[in-house]
């Protein structure tokens, strides 16, 4: 059965750091490309980092800096170190493939405390 289950988010001060994790099953992990999206009240949900199956990996403008995506194979796990947070790094924060999406997780609440 595929599952993704994203944690790690919590409520943190401006200026603070987060470390997301993403537990993937039921897919050949080491294989694929994996990305962190985020979705904040109201608004659609965005790509904020993308890691291939190499470890090449690709940031929105936005958290491009600031953010830091990494894998680990033997885990089945991709990470999101966020660091230098802003309130308007406030969302739910998913991981899911870049493309042939599998089925979305429950996420992962980051709340930023201006």
């Amino acid at each position: 059965q595929v599952q993704l289950v994203e944690s790690g988010g919590g409520l943190v001060q401006t200026g603070g750091s987060l470390r997301l994790s993403c537990a993937a099953s039921g897919i050949a992990f080491s294989i694929n490309s994996m990305a962190w999206y985020r979705q904040a009240p109201g608004k659609e949900r965005e790509s904020v980092a993308v890691i291939s199956s190499g470890g090449s990996t690709n940031y929105a403008d936005s958290v491009n800096g600031r953010f830091t995506i990494s894998r680990d194979n033997s885990k089945n796990t991709v990470y999101l170190q966020m660091n230098s947070l802003k309130p308007e790094d406030t969302a739910v924060y998913y991981c899911n493939r870049p493309a042939l999406q599998l089925v979305w997780g429950q996420g992962t609440q980051v709340t930023v405390s201006s």
